[in-house]
């Protein structure tokens, strides 16, 4: 099997041969004009075209024909339109079609211009050079003042990671929520079983995810978990409750990295309301804890991950 490349230079070298051939023939074509003007007789143009292009020259059937047009009146040596062969006018119709609708499909620009579909799709593809393409999916569009934002935040992140990469990372507490079911349906792996060669392959059923479910509240560094809160049935977090498990936090710091707070903490958390409500930033500002600038509508993603 031919490999890419070899395909794509065949393609280039075909077009080549056709543009090619295209002007020899109105070359030819201006040749037997001339020679015909000269009052010259048929078998007279051949000899004198085999003599000059060789192997090239067109055969005796061409010159005939070509002899029969001109005392018809017709000496135009320009192809005349016929079906299959794309003229300007329809591939600028197609060009216009597309631009209007750029998800217009080649069946209905078929229907439109009364040509066939194959038509149609080789005019996009060789002479237009289109493809279709399918929208590529993005979590939120943002508008220029978040833009704006995001590439200042993370400038100021990117900062100080490069000023002490080890210190920042030592420093730094990652917190997230993640919702926990009671039941979770048993996945692919979970449900491989050890079975003889000629026995059957265990049944597994679709099961739904449990209508029960917890909120849970992580907090961790980079040496691991250091709290798991889980929010009581029929309440929310709001800037109360985030403030509270602050306070667990510190405690925790303080007993399980100890000289950790010595040097500073730095938060790094979503932009939940909870999370930028003033009070919440009152009390980390009196627990000594920074909060790390968190670009807006950004991937659920930590240095950790």
């Amino acid at each position: 099997m031919p490999n890419c490349k070899s395909f794509l230079v065949t393609e280039a070298e075909r077009k080549h041969v056709r543009r090619r051939a295209r002007f020899q023939q109105h070359r030819d074509a201006s040749c037997h004009h001339l020679f015909f003007l000269q009052g010259k007789a048929r078998k007279e143009i051949h000899v004198i075209l085999k003599e000059t292009s060789g192997e090239h020259a067109p055969s005796y059937a061409t010159v005939k024909n070509w002899v029969a047009q001109f005392k018809r009146g017709d000496f135009s040596t320009c192809d005349a339109p016929r079906p299959g062969r794309p003229t300007p006018e329809i591939t600028d119709q197609i060009h216009e079609l597309i631009l209007e609708d750029r998800q217009i499909s080649a069946k209905s620009i078929a229907e439109q211009l009364g040509i066939s579909r194959e038509r149609v799709g080789s005019i996009i593809h060789e002479d237009l050079d289109m493809r279709k393409l399918s929208a590529k999916w993005v979590p939120k569009c943002l508008n220029a003042d978040q833009k704006r934002q995001r590439c200042h935040s993370s400038e100021q992140n990117l900062g100080c990671f490069r000023r002490d990469s080890n210190d920042l990372l030592s420093r730094l507490v990652i917190m997230d929520e993640t919702w926990l079911y009671h039941y979770d349906p048993e996945t692919k792996q979970q449900s491989m079983a050890w079975r003889h060669s000629g026995s059957h392959r265990p049944k597994k059923f679709r099961v739904q995810k449990s209508a029960g479910k917890v909120l849970a509240s992580i907090f961790w560094d980079q040496d691991g978990i250091l709290l798991i809160d889980y929010l009581p049935k029929g309440q929310t977090i709001n800037a109360g409750y985030y403030s509270f498990l602050l306070v667990q936090l510190r405690a925790i710091l303080k007993e399980k990295r100890r000289g950790k707070i010595t040097k500073g903490i730095f938060v790094l958390h979503d932009n939940a309301p909870a999370h930028q409500a003033l009070a919440t930033q009152k009390k980390m500002a009196y627990l000594g804890f920074q909060c790390l600038h968190y670009p807006p509508y950004s991937p659920d993603l930590a240095p950790s991950d």
